[in-house]
Formats: C-alpha cells, sequence, structure tokens
C-alpha cells in the first residue's frame, strides 16, 4: 500500500501543472495544464509521461490555462475517464479551451504565412497543439464537484474541494487513499484574503504531504496603498496626458476585477470620464458564468448580484465579442481605457493594440498579473527596448506600468501563514509553481519556520508519502 507522486510540470517553474498521483496501481492526474514559458514549450507537444489511457481521472484545481489547458491534448493522446473539478470550474473550462483553440489556430495561420515570407522552419511543428474537436471531446469528461464535500473518483481514492480563492471556483484538492489511509494535498494556486468577488482561501486541512505553490514565494506584496488608489493614479496620469491605458489581463477573473474597481472609482468621481473597452470575448463570456455561481462568491458579492447590483456595471464600458468590434476601438480619436487579453501579452488582442500603442509615449502599458520568464509581457516589464511584433522589431516608447496588489496569488508571508494554519502543522512539504531560485528560498523558509521536512522537486522526479 502507497501513495506517490510525481511532478510532470511546474517543477521549477511556474505553469505546465502536471502532478501525478499513483496508490496501488490507480493513476490520478491533479491539473492537466499547458507550458507558457517559451524554454519549455517543446514539453507541450511531448507524449505525456505515462500513457494517458492508464489515468483513472483527473481533477483540475482550477480553469487556468496553465492548470487545465493541455486537457484535450491528454484526451487525444488516450485519456477517457472522467475530469473531475468545481461547479464552476467546469463551465469555465470549456470557454477557456475553446478560447486557446480559436487562439492555436490564428497563430498557426499567422505563422505559416511569416516562414513562408521568411524562408525559414519553426522548432515546433507549425499546427495547432489541439482543435475545437479535441475541446469538445475533452469537456465532455467534466464533472462538477460541490466544495467540502468527499467524492470517491479513482478506485480506492478519494476528492475534496475546498476554496482557494484564486479565482473563481478554484480549488484546494485534498486526495486520499483509502487503503493506506494517507493523504497529499495540492494547494493549488492559492488566494489572498480579503480580495473581492471569491471567498478567502479555505485553512488546509491535516494531510501527509502538501504541494504547494511558491509563485510569489520571494516576495511580500505592497501594503499600505490598495489596488483601487494605484489604479486611479494610473487612469488619472495617463488621461491627464491624453494618453490611452493599455491593461493586458486575464479573462477570467482579473478582467472582472478590475471593472469591479473601475466602477467603485467611477462611483466616488476618482477618475475620468472615459471609454472603458473590455475587448475579450472570453471576458464578456465570464461576466454571465460569475451569476451562474453564488456558491463560488464571497457573502458581498452574492448579495449584490441576488440584489441585481452587478459589481461590473460601468456607464461607459463597452463589450467588444467580434474581431469587427475590436478593430473598431483604433477609431476611437480620445483617450481611452482597454482590458484586452491575453494577460502575459503572448497572444490574443492585446498584441494587436500593443501594435497601435507601442510607439506613443502618452500610453500606459499597465500589467495587473505575473508576467513568466520568457514572455513578451515580461520582456517589456524588465525594461526592453525594442520587442519582436508580428515579424518585426517595434520600440517600446509608451510608460511601463504594474500595480502588484492585484496579484490573485498568496504572497510568502500569506503562504506560510496558510501552511501554518494546519492542525498540527504540515510533515511533508513539496515546493512547486516557481522558479529555481524562488522555490529553493521559499523551501528554505518553510524548513526553518515550520520546522518540517521540504523538497523542491525537479520534473519527473516522485515522492513516496
Amino acid at each position: 500500500m502507497s501513495l506517490s507522486v510525481t511532478f510532470l510540470g511546474a517543477a521549477k517553474n511556474v505553469t505546465g501543472s502536471r502532478h501525478l498521483v499513483e496508490a496501488d496501481g490507480v493513476r490520478v492526474l491533479i491539473d492537466c495544464g499547458l507550458y507558457q514559458e517559451r524554454y519549455n514549450a517543446a514539453r507541450n507537444w511531448e507524449p505525456f509521461a505515462v500513457p494517458p489511457s492508464s489515468i483513472e481521472a483527473v481533477v483540475l484545481t482550477h480553469a487556468h490555462i496553465d492548470h487545465a489547458g493541455w486537457l484535450p491534448r491528454l484526451v487525444r493522446q488516450g485519456f477517457h475517464g472522467l475530469t473531475h473539478c468545481s461547479s464552476a470550474t467546469a463551465e469555465i473550462v470549456p470557454i477557456v479551451l475553446a478560447d486557446a483553440a480559436h487562439l492555436q489556430a490564428e497563430d498557426v495561420a499567422w505563422k505559416k504565412k511569416r516562414h513562408a515570407a521568411e524562408q525559414r522552419e519553426s522548432v515546433h511543428p507549425v499546427e495547432p497543439l489541439y482543435e475545437e474537436k479535441d475541446v469538445d471531446t475533452a469537456c465532455q469528461s467534466l464533472r462538477g464537484m460541490p466544495f467540502a464535500v468527499t467524492q470517491r473518483i479513482a478506485p480506492g481514492i478519494d476528492a475534496t474541494l475546498l476554496p482557494s480563492g484564486h479565482i473563481l471556483g478554484a480549488s484546494i484538492v485534498l486526495i486520499t487513499h483509502l487503503n493506506s489511509g494517507k493523504s497529499v494535498l495540492f494547494s493549488g494556486d492559492l488566494g489572498r484574503p480579503s480580495r473581492p468577488l471569491v471567498p478567502d482561501p479555505a485553512p488546509p486541512p491535516k494531510a501527509d504531504c502538501v504541494v504547494v505553490e511558491s509563485t510569489y514565494g520571494d516576495r511580500i506584496h505592497e501594503d499600505g496603498v490598495d489596488v483601487a488608489t494605484q489604479l486611479g493614479e494610473v487612469v488619472s496620469a495617463t488621461i491627464g496626458r491624453g494618453g490611452t491605458l493599455l491593461i493586458p489581463c486575464f479573462a477570467v477573473e482579473r478582467a472582472q476585477e478590475l471593472l469591479f474597481h473601475l466602477q467603485q472609482l467611477r462611483k466616488h468621481n476618482r477618475i475620468p470620464k472615459v471609454p472603458v473597452f473590455l475587448d475579450s470575448p472570453m471576458a464578456i463570456r465570464m461576466l454571465k458564468v460569475f451569476g451562474h455561481h453564488p456558491e463560488a462568491l464571497d457573502a458581498m458579492s452574492r448579495g449584490r448580484m441576488a440584489a441585481g447590483d452587478s459589481p461590473f456595471k460601468l456607464p461607459d464600458l463597452r463589450l467588444c465579442s467580434t474581431r469587427e468590434e475590436s478593430k473598431k476601438i483604433n477609431d476611437v480619436d480620445r483617450p481611452a481605457i482597454i482590458i484586452a487579453g491575453s494577460g502575459m501579452c503572448t497572444g490574443g488582442r492585446i498584441k494587436h493594440h500593443l501594435s497601435q500603442h507601442l510607439d506613443n509615449e502618452l500610453n500606459t502599458l499597465l500589467f495587473v498579473g505575473y508576467q513568466a520568464s520568457g514572455t513578451l509581457g515580461r520582456l517589456i516589464l524588465d525594461g526592453a527596448r525594442q520587442v519582436r511584433l508580428f515579424g518585426g522589431y517595434r520600440p517600446v516608447c509608451m510608460q511601463v506600468a504594474q500595480i502588484h496588489g492585484f496579484s490573485g496569488h498568496a504572497d510568502q508571508r500569506e503562504l506560510l501563514t496558510w501552511l501554518g494554519k494546519m492542525p498540527g502543522g504540515p510533515r511533508k512539504v513539496a515546493v512547486v509553481h516557481g522558479g529555481s531560485q524562488v522555490t529553493t528560498l521559499f523551501a528554505g523558509l518553510v524548513s526553518s519556520q515550520l520546522g518540517c521536512d521540504v523538497t523542491v522537486p525537479e520534473f519527473g522526479d516522485r515522492i513516496e508519502i
């Protein structure tokens, strides 16, 4: 009778979350994420480490692409089990995956044209990882689970989901092996306390091992000035000099949180009255999903939704679902706020807006989310004065700003506090979802402050529990 975890993603890097749990010959995969760092992109094309047909079930902590975006590929390679997640996540995943398939198709079409013109070959296949038909097949396996209710997901293996406070429906996952009585807890992406819209992270239940994220394990989020005040200052400064504010944004949660804060700022006359464009079909669809899942909201948002008072309503909000509506934003001849995906500038409509605004110093590019190493967003944030965009190099002249407080990830102190709430304290911890330096630093803090056995797994490492 044994329980083990093999780390097949997010090991000394941030994205590509895939953790294989094995017990008595039964396999369960926790998360099935897409790699977004360029230096790990080849792993998206590789066959899975074990035959996907041998995996009994998948459990998704949440719907972000780096946790759920490889599921259609797993299904294409032979997985035919069920995929368990919270009810909200089960509604969000089809939206996210359909958008990913669409963006891949567009990207492939563009690359083929560009490579033909440049007479060169790509390192990776110039084809989508998966298509819409693969997404449809993968989504048929989704099964929503309520929070705090234990369910059997595979022979001899139970799963319990608890709110993680990261995005709508995001979960902490407790896996229990019935024969041995041993358990392993996956933090998923852990949120922060007192954020709008979603509940605070649930305290960790007792488990023999905790697999914890460390995205911000090397830093403390800024205290003192709240994100609404910082956002208001950036908006006012940009509009005041006649510029446009461009915000690359994750469509799930971050876009809705931005609208929430912009609504509050407008309500109290703290920002100028300018058009606000939400240029993301996925973010627009997500506005409806929030209304479908009161069980995944915090108490205040639940009350407002029930009273018909949407926390996302703005008088000058313009929703741009179609490509034509997106293109018409370029015709606006006055300052505006443009919120568009993707959050790390790796694809989507934000790249087209960058091509329009990047060379104007009156404009501002505001980052409100994590920028993984190797992404276009990270290059700009790190001070690149020119970047490759649509096959050519463009100067970066617009102002660049960042607000850390929007982060949906717990910081170093919050992660340690959360781990410390486990009854009796954790005995064994594996640190994932962070660069090599970050995971090593955070592991040292966990070991010294909580006095437990800590490991920082490499890709492919396996630990026995």
